[in-house]
């Protein structure tokens, strides 16, 4: 299930916890992230990345043709995955991107966790749910210890994912929420 918790980025106060995805995408809105629920295609779990891709076809082309987004592609990852640690690590310290990083989740779970004006959003993002973290957003990604993940990644230019890190301790100070 999608959940969103928003605490004070100062003294840890929580401020909105909410599971309703239309509640979630109202509260995400001001700080210019965009979240939504899209219908899951049916597809055996496990599916190949060109079958998900060819799945969402659709939805991939609209959401690309209102963006400057020109291509995606799936990543996966699971407790089998050689580098699943290092992966982990890589993104779970707060960092930014020059482009928008948007993921939509097929399958799995991970948590998107962004710190805007003083409040630390962190979007717990499950099976269907679309998310897009505007470029220069300061936040960190966990998919968690034993990760379980099949996400559309969209872009424009993969350059664009290099993380550039903040060196704060937000990510220790508040670690992702998923219950």
């Amino acid at each position: 299930m999608s959940l969103l918790t928003v605490r004070d980025a100062t003294t840890g106060a929580e401020l909105l916890r909410t599971d309703d995805a239309a509640e979630i995408a109202r509260a995400l809105a001001p700080i210019n992230v965009r979240f939504e629920r899209w219908e899951v295609a049916e597809l055996p779990e496990g599916a190949d990345a060109e079958a998900v891709l060819a799945a969402y076809r659709p939805q991939l082309d609209a959401f690309m043709a209102g963006s400057s987004a020109g291509t995606a592609d799936v990543i996966k990852l699971d407790v089998s995955h050689p580098q699943k640690d290092a992966l982990r690590a890589k993104f779970l310290s707060e960092h930014t991107h020059t482009e928008d990083e948007v993921r939509f989740f097929h399958e799995g779970a991970g948590n998107f966790v962004m710190h805007v004006g003083g409040k630390v959003y962190d979007a717990h993002c499950t099976r269907g749910d679309l998310i897009s973290v505007p470029a220069d957003t300061q936040h960190w990604f966990d998919a968690g210890v034993e990760p379980k993940v099949t996400a559309l990644r969209i872009f424009t230019d993969t350059t664009g994912w290099t993380p550039h890190y903040t060196g704060t301790d937000m990510s220790d100070r508040f670690p992702a929420v998923t219950g």
